[in-house]
């Protein structure tokens, strides 16, 4: 069942989203060679608590800590180790967090160090390739519009669009419904409508579409072992338009990037 959401709710989605928009900038600062991801996550839990919210992955279905961290070939769900990051490495960082009885859960792929040319257009059309999806995302459209959008977009890049994870509702539990997928065909799928707070998260292979789940129930890759990118918004319909509830804004500001690509997706600036 889809769960409507008024908007005092919104807003206090907003605030939940924010939490790990702020955890996801203060980690941008933290990436760099020779860190391991236990430490950033160790970092992510104690600012998050600080911040007067529950770290939404810790516990979750068994899940042992409060960032996925899946660098390189990982697509999603990898789970954090002692092992340092390497210059020429990309990481995604998934977050959640849970305040006043709503989540926010998003994700951003960072570059450590050094990275080749061809990874770091991988992680530039996967963003873009978001974007793009958000704007599909509109009263009156469908979830396949967004997943066509997306598909499009890095197939015509040559990339392989992840079947088997896709994104979802959101809102006083992680997972609702509707399923958000990758992929589609334009006017199937659940409707959108007014009220509607969604988690959208392209998952792109550089090369192969498809993917295995490894021996530990969590971490899965590529089945040809390139690389993997993922990046993930909350986004609400708002008179009947999308609207951005999370923001890479404070990820930016840490690592000296100007962006207007959210602009469009916002009714008021973000003041950070």
């Amino acid at each position: 069942m889809i769960i409507i959401k008024t908007r005092e709710e919104i807003e206090l989605m907003r605030e939940s989203a924010l939490i790990v928009s702020k955890t996801l900038g203060m980690i941008a600062s933290e990436v760099k060679p020779g860190v391991s991801t236990l430490y950033l996550d160790k970092l992510a839990e104690t600012f998050i608590r600080d911040h007067g919210a529950t770290p939404a992955f810790l516990g979750m279905y068994g899940f042992p800590n409060s960032l996925c961290m899946s660098p390189n070939s990982q697509v999603v769900h990898g789970i954090p180790n002692d092992k340092p990051l390497e210059s020429g490495d990309i990481i995604s960082v998934d977050c959640g967090a849970l305040k006043n009885g709503f989540y926010g859960d998003h994700a951003y792929t960072f570059e450590v160090g050094e990275v080749s040319e061809v990874t770091k257009k991988l992680l530039k059309v996967t963003k873009e390739s978001l974007y793009v999806g958000i704007r599909e995302c509109k009263a009156g459209n469908r979830t396949e519009d967004v997943g066509n959008a997306i598909q499009k977009y890095c197939e015509n890049h040559g990339y392989g669009v992840v079947r088997e994870l896709v994104g979802h509702g959101i809102g006083r539990t992680m997972h609702e419904a509707p399923e958000m997928p990758n992929y589609g065909k334009r006017g199937r799928g659940k409707l959108l409508q007014e009220g509607m707070v969604v988690a959208i998260e392209p998952m792109i292979n550089q090369g192969t579409k498809n993917i295995k789940q490894h021996k530990d129930g969590w971490t899965i890759t590529t089945a040809d072992g390139k690389p993997s990118a993922h990046f993930e918004h909350d986004v609400a319909i708002v008179d009947g338009k999308p609207e951005l509830l999370s923001t890479f804004a404070y990820i930016y500001k840490a690592l000296g990037i100007t962006s207007d690509e959210e602009n469009e997706f916002r009714k008021q600036p973000l003041v950070l």
